[in-house]
């Protein structure tokens, strides 16, 4: 599972290198989203992955080395949040720049003819 998780995160790092080269802004904000989510699961991924232990107990004795660590998992969903937030934000700005200039191609806004 783990093998499968980490050529996962390898492709999404990919695409999302090679989506933030290319000109369109669209495509740029697509390659953040990508680059966004290969990182929450690279941290999801160093904490390790434990099957069926939950991060909570329910009462007894419990080994705590054979629990999920529920400190990645909070980092994770906070910064899922963050992420879009962030996407939203830009998602808006590309709107705005869009509705003043009418280019998408990062090649033709080079001049500050605004």
């Amino acid at each position: 599972m783990e093998i499968l998780l980490v050529a996962l995160i390898g492709l999404l790092y990919a695409g999302g290198v090679y989506l933030i080269l290319r000109r369109s802004l669209l495509k740029f904000i697509i390659g953040i989203i990508f680059l966004s989510n290969a990182t929450n699961l690279l941290v999801f991924i160093s904490a390790g992955i434990v099957h069926g232990k939950p991060a909570f107990v329910t009462g007894g004795d419990a080994d705590p080395s054979s629990m999920a660590d529920p400190l990645p998992q909070a980092l994770v969903l906070t910064a899922i949040v963050i992420g879009f937030g962030i996407v939203i934000f830009t998602l808006a700005l590309k709107s705005k720049f869009y509705s003043v200039t009418d280019k998408d191609d990062s090649d033709e806004i080079k001049e500050t003819d605004i």
